[in-house]
């Protein structure tokens, strides 16, 4: 119970930021993973606007239909 209790005081700020808010880190997180995993896939890129044109490319949801 000592233990538990350390824990709960040391992240009581992120508890309450939670219950305030209902807002998570998810889809950050998600976003991120997409990013590396896009980073990784591409063995580099030669600039950073290549790599920043492919995150919006995967992540954006474009429609490239030209209807």
């Amino acid at each position: 119970m000592i233990h538990v209790a350390g824990i709960i005081r040391r992240h009581l700020d992120n508890i309450l930021n939670y219950l305030n808010h209902r807002i998570t880190d998810a889809v950050t997180e998600g976003l991120n993973a997409k990013s590396q995993w896009i980073k990784y896939s591409s063995r580099d890129f030669r600039d950073r606007e290549r790599f920043q044109a492919a995150i919006y490319f995967h992540c954006g949801g474009l429609d490239l239909d030209p209807r």
